[in-house]
């Protein structure tokens, strides 16, 4: 159905985007979420993705919004122990744990959320397909499917994206061209600081980074990076130079 048109008859709103309650989430976003966007947010495994994310959830949840959380890698139980942790058990908040990827756009198309969490994309898997979860065919059609469902219903979709040994983002780079956003979180093993830093951006600059300090209650902004990473340096030596 549809029909060529000139641009200048396109009607274009303003767009509402989402407050994450994240200050740091949503600079480097360009402002919040955009309504209808899919942004895939990579790093190592135990990095912090899920935190994050659950915390962007609570935030949300507690302004009002409806939240699914799709697991593929934990129990509902086991996301409800890490959600009281983080202080992010509401009723607004909706778990689904299942990795057959077309239950859960049938799931997410029913309810109709605010946001929808898919994490992580390498553990769904459609039945379309024969080849193993976390192969480039499956990691394509189910991220395939969750854009469709997301441009279709104006639906926000967060995805969680793992880095292989390698150093490739959901085996290999296959997403990165298909979604608005790409997000990395790094950090070092031995410090609690994480980076959050964007690389492609469809709503906003790449030029922005955001900065969290991880801690036993889930992760904190830092508003201050220049203190905080010059913090340790030693006073009154000679040939200090701070660029």
């Amino acid at each position: 159905g549809a029909k060529l048109q000139p641009i200048t008859e396109v009607q274009a709103g303003k767009v509402e985007r989402l407050d994450t309650g994240l200050a740091e989430l949503n600079r480097v976003l360009g402002g919040g979420i955009v309504p209808g966007s899919v942004v895939l947010v990579g790093g190592d495994p135990g990095i912090g993705k899920s935190t994050l994310l659950l915390q962007v959830a609570r935030n949300l949840a507690r302004s009002g919004c409806k939240i699914v959380y799709v697991s593929g890698e934990e129990s509902p139980s086991q996301v409800r122990i890490r959600a009281h942790r983080l202080g992010a058990v509401h009723q607004n908040m909706l778990v689904l744990a299942s990795t057959e990827i077309e239950q859960v756009v049938e799931q997410i198309e029913q309810e109709t959320p605010d946001l929808a969490i898919v994490d992580s994309i390498q553990t769904m898997v459609s039945c379309q397909l024969q080849s193993t979860p976390g192969s480039v065919g499956q990691v394509r059609e189910c991220t395939g499917q969750l854009i469709q469902l997301a441009k279709t219903q104006n639906i926000p979709v967060l995805l969680v994206g793992h880095v292989t040994k390698g150093g490739s983002l959901a085996g290999p780079k296959v997403l990165e061209h298909a979604v608005d956003a790409v997000l990395y979180f790094e950090g070092d093993s031995s410090s609690n600081y994480r980076i959050l830093r964007s690389v492609k951006n469809r709503f906003g600059s790449t030029n922005e980074i955001g900065v969290f300090d991880m801690g036993p209650e889930g992760l904190h902004e830092v508003s201050n990076p220049s203190q905080l990473f010059l913090a340790q340096r030693l006073e009154q030596v000679s040939g200090s130079v701070v660029v």
